[in-house]
């Protein structure tokens, strides 16, 4: 008799248009049972998702672990979204032409909360996602009749923050151009709507934070990491990997410390930098980012309240307001 393979239970599963919590605990056995998820095991759960059945309730749980175990953990080194794995991801999700699913947005969330580094173009795919998602009025964080076109939600904000604070976690501490573009946008096409209070904060501290944050702590690049990664895994002789710099630091007094250290193959360098220097400077609103924040407001001719409030929120923040703002800042009151 044929062994069953994962292929054949979701054809199986896709005919029967339900899946139950049971089917749940087989897709486990089949993905995880050799300790490894694969991109093809990877594919074959988009199949299943998109075939829009009925679900248990641990799927949804399933779907968004599976696919970080894909991208983040099953990488090499570990923790590195990897361009490639970001264009999969954003391909299974857009290859039935239709909009992201919660379940896909979750998925795109787990990774990007997974890993110490993710390409920009995935964390933007995200914000987009949500935005568009608020002003047609389907797709991924739309659910439930009370939810109007054009409207932003309390839920919509928190998943915003939550989007925000992903990408942050990959080490883009602040909101790059691109992702302020996306906010200012979602900003200007709800505008008159009664959005959630709590959007109106998230937007002129957001704006604010690409504006006036440090570059702060960036994760190593992934070939460092790899290196780091074969310097460890090396073995442990006299001069290998982490068991030989221990060797050194025991087996000579001092000057075993010192060739320890010394060892060229380290690749564990001290970050060179002035964050006290960096903070003072990036506080300051340049030329370029004041033209640019003058254009965005500009752009509908009529200065809104949560541009009052950004606008606000910088005089108070940043010790120097740039000259182009002053005009802006006078009507901020």
């Amino acid at each position: 008799m044929t062994k069953p393979n994962l292929t054949d239970f979701v054809d199986a599963k896709i005919a029967g248009g339900h899946v139950s919590e049971d089917d749940v605990i087989t897709l486990r056995r089949f993905i995880y049972g050799d300790m490894a998820v694969s991109l093809d095991e990877g594919a074959a759960l988009f199949k299943l998702n998109n075939a829009g059945l009925t679900y248990a309730d641990t799927w949804y749980e399933l779907f968004p672990e599976a696919i970080g175990d894909i991208l983040v953990h099953q990488a090499r080194p570990e923790g590195y979204a990897s361009e490639e794995n970001a264009d999969w991801l954003i391909g299974q999700i857009t290859a039935d032409g239709h909009v992201c699913s919660r379940t896909e947005l979750d998925a795109v969330l787990h990774v990007l909360e997974k890993a110490r580094e993710a390409p920009e173009r995935l964390e933007q795919f995200a914000l987009k996602t949500v935005a568009d998602s608020v002003i047609t009025g389907k797709g991924a964080t739309r659910s439930g009749s009370e939810l109007k076109p054009g409207v932003i939600s309390d839920g919509e904000v928190e998943i915003l923050r939550r989007v925000l604070y992903a990408g942050a976690g990959c080490g883009g501490i602040a909101i790059s151009r691109a992702e302020a573009e996306i906010l200012f946008d979602l900003n200007d096409a709800t505008i008159e709507a009664e959005n959630a209070p709590a959007w109106s904060e998230l937007f002129a501290k957001a704006i604010a934070n690409h504006l006036m944050a440090m570059s702060g702590f960036v994760p190593p690049a992934r070939d460092v990491a790899l290196a780091r990664e074969d310097w460890l895994d090396q073995p442990g002789g006299y001069s290998g990997g982490l068991g030989g710099f221990f060797r050194k630091m025991v087996s000579g007094g001092i000057s075993g410390v010192r060739d320890a250290y010394a060892d060229k193959s380290d690749p564990f360098a001290a970050r060179g930098a002035s964050m006290e220097a960096e903070i003072a400077a990036n506080e300051v609103v340049t030329h370029d980012e004041a033209s640019w924040l003058v254009d965005r407001i500009g752009r509908d001719g009529v200065l809104h309240e949560n541009e009052k409030a950004l606008l606000r929120f910088i005089r108070e923040e940043s010790p120097n307001v740039h000259p182009a703002l002053r005009p802006l800042m006078d009507k901020a009151v």
